[in-house]
């Protein structure tokens, strides 16, 4: 597996992020209306980017090929480009978060069934769900956390 530079981001990768994160929910959020991509696109920059510790992974051609979103212990948000995908870039910022920042947990929509398998496979197993996500929309969310050992 192929190794990519983890490092902080900065405001300046926030166009390259907002990309990333789009690209990557329309491959893998097929519930979601076009109207909520467009809210949650216009949020993003200003409310959550801001509200969270961004981590970008890098690769050999310096391009951001997936990002990391972490609060306390929690998983906020892990984006990976479409075209990347399989290629680890999850895999390696997920054991960043776990070795390098203590995380124990992270929320996945219901109705996204590919990262909730990705988790899995990470050793985070289902804790309790939510009827609504946070801004109470009618999407399901599953609260996972790591296994104990």
């Amino acid at each position: 597996m192929k190794q990519y530079t983890i490092e902080p981001a900065s405001v300046k990768d926030y166009p390259r992020l907002l990309s990333i994160w789009e690209a990557a929910v329309r491959a893998t959020h097929d519930f979601l209306q076009e109207e909520h991509i467009t809210f949650y696109k216009q949020q993003i920059p200003g409310l959550y980017f801001p509200a969270v510790s961004l981590f970008i992974a890098r690769g050999d051609d310096k391009d951001i090929a997936g990002f990391l979103g972490l609060t306390a212990d929690n998983i906020e948000m892990l984006f990976v480009d479409p075209i990347h995908f399989g290629k680890g870039i999850g895999k390696q910022l997920t054991q960043f978060a776990i070795a390098e920042k203590g995380i124990r947990k992270v929320d996945v929509n219901e109705q996204n069934p590919q990262a909730l398998g990705f988790y899995q496979r990470m050793g985070f197993i289902i804790s309790s769900r939510s009827q609504t996500d946070a801004e109470n929309n009618p999407f399901p969310i599953l609260h996972l956390e790591l296994e104990r050992d």
